[in-house]
């Protein structure tokens, strides 16, 4: 029987403090996902904290980021097009789910935190022995999921995901509305990160699998993959 994997995208498009500035989904953290997925035969759903349009961010469409998968991808109207209406969480019963995965983008900064509906699908598909995987900001979306004891899901496990220093050096460290690497070492997560910033980099603890940053996209859902 093959695995199924809800995929979670966002649903912002602007930053906060600048709204001149566009964000969204970085696209080929979805697509190299997808692909890894879908050559394993994976039945693949996507869903966002509203629902709805998951809005592309624009410097994720241009090179080196624009490779054969986004731009695969971001030219067939049908892949597209389940972008404009994905499902929202309170669709979703997470006992038709394997595993769970978060994608990123600056843009999940800002929804993917406060989503109970999120986090309800997140602890109930990681208590029933599920897997649980983020790249990039993705891992914004595990800082409030907390496990029915009310301890964080991230709480004494090993991850990694998008660093202070890779935010400072994308020149966007004045427009994030916080440090995403702080707050998960204040959760309780024993946060790490490669030695070198934008190099694939992919932590595995247990059933919870995380990535660094767009450059560890394809080998996160390789081992999230090899779980299922």
């Amino acid at each position: 029987m093959s695995a199924r994997i809800l995929i979670v995208v966002t649903n912002v498009d602007r930053y906060e403090a600048d709204p001149s500035h566009s964000t969204g989904l970085w696209l080929s953290e979805l697509t190299h996902a997808y692909d890894v997925f879908e050559k394993h035969g994976s039945e693949q759903t996507i869903v966002s904290p509203a629902g709805g349009k998951s809005p592309t961010e624009p410097r994720s469409l241009k090179f080196p980021h624009y490779d054969k998968s986004a731009k695969s991808w971001h030219d067939d109207p049908t892949r597209m097009a389940l972008l404009d209406d994905t499902a929202a969480p309170e669709q979703i019963d997470s006992a038709d789910y394997d595993a769970v995965y978060f994608t990123g983008g600056h843009a999940t900064m800002f929804d993917f935190p406060g989503s109970q509906g999120l986090q309800r699908i997140t602890r109930e598909i990681f208590e029933r022995g599920g897997v649980v995987g983020a790249v990039c900001h993705g891992y914004c979306g595990l800082l409030d999921t907390t496990l029915s004891d009310g301890s964080h899901l991230v709480a004494g496990r090993n991850l990694t995901g998008y660093s202070w220093r890779e935010e400072v050096l994308a020149r966007v460290d004045k427009l994030v509305p916080y440090n995403v690497e702080e707050r998960m070492k204040e959760r309780g997560a024993h946060y790490a990160k490669a030695l070198l910033p934008f190099v694939s980099h992919t932590v595995v603890d247990g059933r919870l699998v995380t990535g660094q940053n767009p450059g560890s996209a394809k080998e996160t859902a390789t081992k999230v993959a090899a779980l299922l």
